[in-house]
Protein backbone atom coordinates (compact mmCIF):
# COMPACT_ATOMS: atom_id res chain seq x y z
CA UNK A 1 0.00 0.00 0.00
CA UNK A 2 1.07 3.09 -0.68
CA UNK A 3 1.90 6.16 1.84
CA UNK A 4 -1.07 8.18 0.49
CA UNK A 5 -3.22 4.80 0.40
CA UNK A 6 -2.24 4.54 4.17
CA UNK A 7 -3.00 8.20 4.91
CA UNK A 8 -6.42 8.17 4.34
CA UNK A 9 -9.69 6.92 6.17
CA UNK A 10 -12.37 8.16 3.84
CA UNK A 11 -15.56 6.68 2.61
CA UNK A 12 -18.25 8.25 0.94
CA UNK A 13 -21.05 9.11 2.97
CA UNK A 14 -24.08 9.12 1.16
CA UNK A 15 -25.95 6.18 -1.21
CA UNK A 16 -25.20 8.56 -4.58
CA UNK A 17 -23.57 11.93 -5.65
CA UNK A 18 -26.22 14.66 -5.09
CA UNK A 19 -24.20 15.55 -1.92
CA UNK A 20 -20.27 15.69 -1.37
CA UNK A 21 -18.87 16.59 2.11
CA UNK A 22 -16.50 20.09 1.94
CA UNK A 23 -13.37 17.68 3.06
CA UNK A 24 -13.04 16.64 -0.69
CA UNK A 25 -11.86 19.88 -1.32
CA UNK A 26 -9.34 20.39 1.81
CA UNK A 27 -8.04 17.05 2.82
CA UNK A 28 -4.18 17.27 1.87
CA UNK A 29 -4.61 13.48 1.96
CA UNK A 30 -7.41 12.50 -0.41
CA UNK A 31 -5.21 15.19 -2.60
CA UNK A 32 -2.33 13.35 -2.34
CA UNK A 33 -4.46 9.97 -3.21
CA UNK A 34 -5.26 11.75 -5.91
CA UNK A 35 -2.66 12.22 -7.54
CA UNK A 36 -1.87 8.18 -7.50
CA UNK A 37 -5.56 7.21 -8.31
CA UNK A 38 -7.01 9.31 -10.68
CA UNK A 39 -3.98 11.00 -12.55
CA UNK A 40 -2.24 8.37 -12.27
CA UNK A 41 -4.84 5.98 -12.77
CA UNK A 42 -7.07 4.42 -15.58
CA UNK A 43 -7.80 8.15 -17.51
CA UNK A 44 -6.57 9.82 -19.90
CA UNK A 45 -4.61 13.20 -18.96
CA UNK A 46 -4.23 15.77 -21.72
CA UNK A 47 -1.26 17.03 -22.33
CA UNK A 48 -0.70 19.00 -25.45
CA UNK A 49 -1.52 19.71 -28.98
CA UNK A 50 0.59 17.63 -31.90
CA UNK A 51 0.47 21.62 -33.42
CA UNK A 52 2.58 22.91 -30.17
CA UNK A 53 5.81 19.93 -31.79
CA UNK A 54 5.30 19.89 -35.35
CA UNK A 55 8.79 19.07 -35.70
CA UNK A 56 11.02 16.22 -34.95
CA UNK A 57 13.15 17.36 -31.53
CA UNK A 58 10.43 19.06 -30.63
CA UNK A 59 9.26 19.17 -27.18
CA UNK A 60 6.88 20.95 -24.56
CA UNK A 61 6.75 20.54 -20.69
CA UNK A 62 3.62 19.66 -19.08
CA UNK A 63 1.38 18.07 -16.30
CA UNK A 64 -0.74 14.88 -15.70
CA UNK A 65 -2.22 15.99 -12.27
CA UNK A 66 1.10 17.36 -10.71
CA UNK A 67 3.55 15.40 -12.31
CA UNK A 68 6.02 17.04 -14.48
CA UNK A 69 5.90 15.29 -17.91
CA UNK A 70 7.97 15.91 -20.84
CA UNK A 71 5.88 15.48 -24.24
CA UNK A 72 8.59 15.43 -27.64
CA UNK A 73 8.14 14.26 -31.21
CA UNK A 74 10.93 11.42 -31.86
CA UNK A 75 13.11 11.43 -35.21
CA UNK A 76 10.63 9.59 -36.88
CA UNK A 77 7.49 11.62 -35.99
CA UNK A 78 6.36 9.48 -33.33
CA UNK A 79 5.07 11.30 -29.99
CA UNK A 80 6.36 10.62 -26.86
CA UNK A 81 5.69 11.32 -22.81
CA UNK A 82 7.66 10.91 -20.22
CA UNK A 83 8.14 11.74 -16.17
CA UNK A 84 10.19 14.90 -16.25
CA UNK A 85 12.47 13.16 -13.73
CA UNK A 86 16.05 12.26 -14.06
CA UNK A 87 16.37 8.64 -13.40
CA UNK A 88 19.60 9.27 -11.23
CA UNK A 89 19.06 11.98 -8.39
CA UNK A 90 15.03 12.83 -9.37
CA UNK A 91 16.13 16.55 -10.69
CA UNK A 92 13.59 18.04 -13.42
CA UNK A 93 15.32 16.75 -16.80
CA UNK A 94 13.44 19.76 -19.21
CA UNK A 95 13.29 23.10 -17.23
CA UNK A 96 12.43 25.12 -20.01
CA UNK A 97 8.70 25.12 -21.42
CA UNK A 98 9.44 24.31 -25.07
CA UNK A 99 11.79 24.02 -27.30
CA UNK A 100 13.93 21.96 -29.49
CA UNK A 101 16.60 19.29 -28.92
CA UNK A 102 18.71 16.07 -30.34
CA UNK A 103 18.50 14.79 -26.96
CA UNK A 104 17.80 15.54 -23.17
CA UNK A 105 20.08 16.59 -20.62
CA UNK A 106 20.11 16.64 -17.29
CA UNK A 107 21.83 19.58 -16.21
CA UNK A 108 22.39 18.00 -12.13
CA UNK A 109 24.60 15.16 -13.32
CA UNK A 110 24.59 15.15 -17.06
CA UNK A 111 22.48 11.90 -17.84
CA UNK A 112 21.27 11.85 -21.16
CA UNK A 113 18.27 10.39 -22.70
CA UNK A 114 17.06 10.13 -26.20
CA UNK A 115 13.29 11.39 -27.75
CA UNK A 116 12.01 8.58 -25.89
CA UNK A 117 12.84 8.53 -22.66
CA UNK A 118 15.81 5.89 -22.85
CA UNK A 119 19.05 6.67 -21.12
CA UNK A 120 21.42 6.69 -23.44
CA UNK A 121 24.58 8.28 -21.79
CA UNK A 122 26.27 8.22 -18.18
CA UNK A 123 28.75 10.94 -17.35
CA UNK A 124 32.23 9.56 -15.95
CA UNK A 125 30.20 5.84 -17.17
CA UNK A 126 33.99 4.46 -17.31
CA UNK A 127 34.91 6.17 -14.07
CA UNK A 128 38.57 8.25 -14.35
CA UNK A 129 41.51 6.61 -15.05
CA UNK A 130 40.14 3.03 -14.48
CA UNK A 131 38.60 4.23 -11.03
CA UNK A 132 35.30 5.01 -10.30
CA UNK A 133 32.18 4.84 -13.04
CA UNK A 134 29.36 2.34 -12.71
CA UNK A 135 29.79 -1.45 -11.81
CA UNK A 136 29.10 -3.83 -14.67
CA UNK A 137 25.25 -4.60 -13.37
CA UNK A 138 23.70 -1.37 -14.20
CA UNK A 139 21.64 -1.57 -16.47
CA UNK A 140 20.62 1.51 -19.00
CA UNK A 141 17.61 0.23 -20.33
CA UNK A 142 16.15 -0.07 -16.98
CA UNK A 143 17.07 3.19 -15.81
CA UNK A 144 15.48 5.55 -18.30
CA UNK A 145 12.72 7.78 -17.88
CA UNK A 146 9.05 6.84 -16.85
CA UNK A 147 7.12 6.47 -20.19
CA UNK A 148 3.18 6.98 -20.81
CA UNK A 149 1.23 5.39 -22.87
CA UNK A 150 0.18 7.99 -25.59
CA UNK A 151 -2.75 8.69 -27.66
CA UNK A 152 -3.28 11.60 -30.00
CA UNK A 153 -7.15 12.65 -30.98
CA UNK A 154 -8.10 14.89 -34.09
CA UNK A 155 -4.64 16.99 -32.67
CA UNK A 156 -5.01 16.55 -28.90
CA UNK A 157 -2.30 14.58 -27.47
CA UNK A 158 -3.65 12.49 -24.31
CA UNK A 159 -1.05 10.30 -22.18
CA UNK A 160 -1.91 7.71 -19.37
CA UNK A 161 0.15 5.69 -17.14
CA UNK A 162 -2.00 2.92 -16.44
CA UNK A 163 -2.39 0.19 -18.62
CA UNK A 164 -5.89 -0.29 -17.84
CA UNK A 165 -7.11 2.67 -19.48
CA UNK A 166 -9.41 1.88 -22.50
CA UNK A 167 -8.96 3.44 -25.85
CA UNK A 168 -9.86 7.29 -26.13
CA UNK A 169 -12.97 6.97 -27.85
CA UNK A 170 -13.95 4.34 -25.59
CA UNK A 171 -13.01 6.35 -22.78
CA UNK A 172 -14.57 9.48 -23.70
CA UNK A 173 -17.77 7.53 -26.24
CA UNK A 174 -18.40 7.89 -29.48
CA UNK A 175 -20.99 10.62 -28.87
CA UNK A 176 -18.91 13.00 -27.21
CA UNK A 177 -16.24 12.35 -29.20
CA UNK A 178 -17.63 13.61 -32.12
CA UNK A 179 -18.29 16.95 -30.81
CA UNK A 180 -14.27 17.33 -30.62
CA UNK A 181 -14.78 16.43 -34.82
CA UNK A 182 -17.10 19.50 -35.14
CA UNK A 183 -14.86 21.76 -32.75
CA UNK A 184 -11.82 20.79 -34.69
CA UNK A 185 -12.59 19.84 -37.77
CA UNK A 186 -9.08 21.29 -39.21
CA UNK A 187 -5.60 21.49 -38.84
CA UNK A 188 -5.21 23.24 -35.51
CA UNK A 189 -2.50 26.42 -35.12
CA UNK A 190 -1.95 27.92 -31.80
CA UNK A 191 -3.15 31.65 -31.41
CA UNK A 192 -1.80 32.28 -28.18
CA UNK A 193 -2.25 31.42 -23.97
CA UNK A 194 -3.36 32.38 -20.80
CA UNK A 195 -2.38 31.32 -18.03
CA UNK A 196 -4.07 31.71 -14.41
CA UNK A 197 -3.79 30.80 -10.82
CA UNK A 198 -7.40 29.55 -8.90
CA UNK A 199 -6.74 29.97 -5.43
CA UNK A 200 -8.74 26.86 -4.88
CA UNK A 201 -8.90 22.72 -5.18
CA UNK A 202 -8.72 21.63 -8.84
CA UNK A 203 -12.02 19.74 -8.37
CA UNK A 204 -14.28 23.05 -8.29
CA UNK A 205 -12.69 24.75 -11.76
CA UNK A 206 -13.65 20.85 -12.89
CA UNK A 207 -17.18 21.16 -11.20
CA UNK A 208 -17.64 24.69 -12.49
CA UNK A 209 -17.61 23.56 -16.02
CA UNK A 210 -19.82 20.96 -15.85
CA UNK A 211 -22.09 23.39 -14.37
CA UNK A 212 -24.63 24.62 -16.73
CA UNK A 213 -26.95 25.96 -14.16
CA UNK A 214 -24.90 28.58 -13.48
CA UNK A 215 -24.23 30.32 -16.56
CA UNK A 216 -27.03 32.64 -17.02
CA UNK A 217 -26.93 33.77 -13.34
CA UNK A 218 -23.09 33.89 -12.36
CA UNK A 219 -22.02 35.74 -15.84
CA UNK A 220 -24.64 38.19 -16.01
CA UNK A 221 -22.60 39.43 -19.80
CA UNK A 222 -24.13 35.86 -21.36
CA UNK A 223 -27.89 37.03 -20.50
CA UNK A 224 -27.11 40.32 -21.39
CA UNK A 225 -25.99 39.98 -24.92
CA UNK A 226 -27.64 36.51 -25.67
CA UNK A 227 -24.68 34.28 -25.70
CA UNK A 228 -26.04 32.04 -23.15
CA UNK A 229 -29.47 31.98 -22.00
CA UNK A 230 -32.50 29.50 -20.44
CA UNK A 231 -34.53 29.73 -22.93
CA UNK A 232 -32.22 28.88 -25.49
CA UNK A 233 -31.94 25.38 -27.29
CA UNK A 234 -29.38 22.90 -26.74
CA UNK A 235 -28.93 20.76 -23.93
CA UNK A 236 -26.42 18.48 -22.12
CA UNK A 237 -25.02 15.26 -23.11
CA UNK A 238 -23.67 12.59 -20.46
CA UNK A 239 -21.15 9.91 -21.33
CA UNK A 240 -22.76 6.47 -20.97
CA UNK A 241 -20.20 5.95 -17.98
CA UNK A 242 -21.04 9.63 -16.54
CA UNK A 243 -17.53 11.09 -16.19
CA UNK A 244 -17.72 12.96 -19.11
CA UNK A 245 -19.65 15.89 -20.19
CA UNK A 246 -20.80 18.27 -23.22
CA UNK A 247 -23.18 21.21 -22.80
CA UNK A 248 -24.33 23.74 -25.43
CA UNK A 249 -26.63 25.82 -26.40
CA UNK A 250 -28.04 27.19 -30.14
CA UNK A 251 -30.02 29.68 -31.46
CA UNK A 252 -33.27 28.87 -33.50
CA UNK A 253 -32.77 27.52 -36.88
CA UNK A 254 -32.89 30.62 -39.33
CA UNK A 255 -34.29 28.06 -41.79
CA UNK A 256 -32.80 27.56 -45.62
CA UNK A 257 -31.08 30.90 -45.88
CA UNK A 258 -27.21 30.48 -45.82
CA UNK A 259 -25.93 32.81 -43.03
CA UNK A 260 -22.64 33.78 -43.18
CA UNK A 261 -22.49 35.51 -40.08
CA UNK A 262 -25.07 36.98 -37.25
CA UNK A 263 -24.22 39.83 -34.89
CA UNK A 264 -25.23 39.36 -31.11
CA UNK A 265 -27.24 42.44 -29.87
CA UNK A 266 -27.66 43.38 -26.56
CA UNK A 267 -30.86 42.43 -25.06
CA UNK A 268 -30.96 44.85 -22.86
CA UNK A 269 -31.26 48.18 -24.75
CA UNK A 270 -29.55 50.29 -21.90
CA UNK A 271 -26.16 48.35 -22.27
CA UNK A 272 -23.95 48.82 -25.48
CA UNK A 273 -20.22 47.75 -26.67
CA UNK A 274 -18.48 49.77 -27.54
CA UNK A 275 -16.85 47.35 -29.84
CA UNK A 276 -19.97 45.19 -31.46
CA UNK A 277 -17.31 43.39 -33.79
CA UNK A 278 -16.12 41.43 -30.47
CA UNK A 279 -19.56 39.53 -30.81
CA UNK A 280 -20.11 38.64 -34.33
CA UNK A 281 -20.48 35.08 -35.05
CA UNK A 282 -19.49 33.95 -38.30
CA UNK A 283 -21.20 30.09 -38.49
CA UNK A 284 -18.60 28.15 -39.75
CA UNK A 285 -19.20 24.78 -37.90
CA UNK A 286 -22.38 23.87 -39.83
CA UNK A 287 -24.58 24.45 -37.05
CA UNK A 288 -26.18 27.07 -35.01
CA UNK A 289 -24.66 26.44 -31.53
CA UNK A 290 -23.39 29.81 -29.84
CA UNK A 291 -21.76 27.90 -27.07
CA UNK A 292 -20.41 24.02 -26.54
CA UNK A 293 -18.47 23.64 -23.40
CA UNK A 294 -17.37 19.81 -22.97
CA UNK A 295 -15.35 17.85 -20.59
CA UNK A 296 -12.78 15.03 -20.83
CA UNK A 297 -12.47 13.91 -16.76
CA UNK A 298 -10.17 14.74 -15.48
CA UNK A 299 -8.72 18.01 -16.41
CA UNK A 300 -9.67 18.79 -19.83
CA UNK A 301 -12.24 21.16 -21.33
CA UNK A 302 -13.02 21.60 -25.04
CA UNK A 303 -14.41 25.12 -25.73
CA UNK A 304 -16.28 26.70 -28.64
CA UNK A 305 -18.05 30.03 -27.65
CA UNK A 306 -18.70 31.99 -30.90
CA UNK A 307 -15.59 31.95 -32.65
CA UNK A 308 -13.63 31.38 -29.76
CA UNK A 309 -11.82 28.07 -29.87
CA UNK A 310 -9.63 26.84 -27.23
CA UNK A 311 -8.61 23.94 -24.76
CA UNK A 312 -8.31 24.35 -21.17
CA UNK A 313 -6.07 22.04 -19.05
CA UNK A 314 -6.35 22.07 -15.56
CA UNK A 315 -3.28 21.54 -13.43
CA UNK A 316 -3.90 20.70 -9.38
CA UNK A 317 -0.68 22.84 -7.57
CA UNK A 318 -1.95 21.61 -3.84
CA UNK A 319 -5.19 21.15 -1.89
CA UNK A 320 -6.34 24.85 -2.56
CA UNK A 321 -4.07 25.82 -5.45
CA UNK A 322 -5.03 25.27 -9.12
CA UNK A 323 -3.15 26.30 -12.11
CA UNK A 324 -5.29 27.25 -15.60
CA UNK A 325 -4.05 27.19 -18.70
CA UNK A 326 -5.85 27.93 -22.02
CA UNK A 327 -4.58 27.56 -25.57
CA UNK A 328 -6.61 30.01 -27.61
CA UNK A 329 -6.87 28.19 -31.20
CA UNK A 330 -7.77 28.69 -34.74
CA UNK A 331 -7.14 26.85 -37.58
CA UNK A 332 -4.48 26.76 -40.15
CA UNK A 333 -6.41 27.89 -42.71
CA UNK A 334 -7.87 30.96 -41.65
CA UNK A 335 -7.67 34.12 -43.02
CA UNK A 336 -6.48 37.58 -41.28
CA UNK A 337 -9.96 38.57 -40.55
CA UNK A 338 -10.97 34.99 -39.13
CA UNK A 339 -7.74 35.36 -37.20
CA UNK A 340 -8.64 38.68 -35.59
CA UNK A 341 -12.23 37.95 -34.98
CA UNK A 342 -11.12 34.91 -33.27
CA UNK A 343 -8.61 36.98 -30.72
CA UNK A 344 -11.18 39.57 -30.45
CA UNK A 345 -14.17 37.45 -29.38
CA UNK A 346 -11.18 35.50 -26.78
CA UNK A 347 -11.58 39.04 -24.73
CA UNK A 348 -15.08 36.63 -23.46
CA UNK A 349 -12.79 34.32 -21.91
CA UNK A 350 -9.11 33.84 -20.24
CA UNK A 351 -8.23 35.64 -16.76
CA UNK A 352 -10.12 38.41 -17.13
CA UNK A 353 -12.63 37.28 -19.66
CA UNK A 354 -15.94 39.66 -19.50
CA UNK A 355 -17.96 35.54 -19.21
CA UNK A 356 -15.32 33.72 -17.01
CA UNK A 357 -13.69 36.11 -14.57
CA UNK A 358 -16.28 35.16 -12.03
CA UNK A 359 -15.15 31.52 -12.50
CA UNK A 360 -11.48 33.04 -11.29
CA UNK A 361 -13.12 33.69 -8.44
CA UNK A 362 -16.26 31.93 -7.07
CA UNK A 363 -14.24 28.77 -6.61
CA UNK A 364 -11.55 30.91 -4.15
CA UNK A 365 -14.93 31.72 -2.05
CA UNK A 366 -15.94 27.71 -1.71
CA UNK A 367 -12.24 26.87 -0.25
CA UNK A 368 -12.69 29.52 2.20
CA UNK A 369 -15.71 28.97 3.82
CA UNK A 370 -15.05 25.06 2.92
CA UNK A 371 -12.63 25.20 5.60
CA UNK A 372 -15.28 26.03 8.36
CA UNK A 373 -16.59 22.55 8.60
CA UNK A 374 -15.37 19.79 5.94
CA UNK A 375 -18.00 17.53 7.26
CA UNK A 376 -20.99 19.54 6.11
CA UNK A 377 -21.66 19.16 2.35
CA UNK A 378 -22.39 20.55 -0.57
CA UNK A 379 -25.61 19.70 -2.64
CA UNK A 380 -26.21 19.19 -6.05
CA UNK A 381 -30.22 18.50 -6.23
CA UNK A 382 -30.61 20.53 -10.11
CA UNK A 383 -32.57 18.01 -11.83
CA UNK A 384 -32.57 15.23 -9.15
CA UNK A 385 -30.56 12.65 -8.33
CA UNK A 386 -29.77 10.82 -11.73
CA UNK A 387 -26.49 11.16 -14.13
CA UNK A 388 -28.35 11.68 -17.14
CA UNK A 389 -28.68 13.78 -20.77
CA UNK A 390 -30.94 16.61 -21.03
CA UNK A 391 -32.25 17.87 -24.27
CA UNK A 392 -33.70 21.59 -24.25
CA UNK A 393 -32.69 22.37 -20.61
CA UNK A 394 -29.52 23.37 -18.97
CA UNK A 395 -30.98 23.61 -15.55
CA UNK A 396 -30.10 20.62 -14.13
CA UNK A 397 -26.79 19.26 -12.19
CA UNK A 398 -26.54 16.01 -14.04
CA UNK A 399 -22.75 16.36 -15.29
CA UNK A 400 -21.53 17.05 -11.76
CA UNK A 401 -23.06 14.33 -10.08
CA UNK A 402 -21.54 12.50 -12.96
CA UNK A 403 -17.95 13.98 -11.97
CA UNK A 404 -18.00 12.61 -8.62
CA UNK A 405 -19.08 9.43 -10.40
CA UNK A 406 -15.88 9.23 -12.06
CA UNK A 407 -14.23 10.61 -9.07
CA UNK A 408 -15.45 7.55 -6.88
CA UNK A 409 -14.55 4.90 -8.73
CA UNK A 410 -11.26 5.94 -9.62
CA UNK A 411 -10.42 6.71 -5.75
CA UNK A 412 -12.38 3.24 -4.59
CA UNK A 413 -14.39 4.94 -1.95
Amino acid sequence: MSSASAAVDFAWPFEDTSRAPFRVYTDADIYALEQERIFQGPVWNFLALECEIPNPGDYKTTFAGDAPIIVARAKDGAINAMLNRCAHKGALVCYKPKGNVAEFNCVYHNWTYDLSGNLTGVAFRKGVGGKGGLSDEFEMKANGLRQLRVETYNGLIFGTFSDETPPFVDFIGAELASNIDRVFPKKLKVLGYHCQVLPNNWKLYAENNKDSYHASLLHVFHNTFGVVRPNMGGGVKISDNGWHHLSYTQRESLGDEVVAKEKVRSLQEQYKLNDVTMMEHKLELGDQVTNAIQTVFPSLVVQQILNALAVRQIQPKGVDRTELVWTILGFEDDDADMQELRLRVNNLVGPAGLISMEDGCVGGWVQRAAKADPEAMTIMPMGGRAIEASKGSRITEAAVRGFWKGWRECMKV
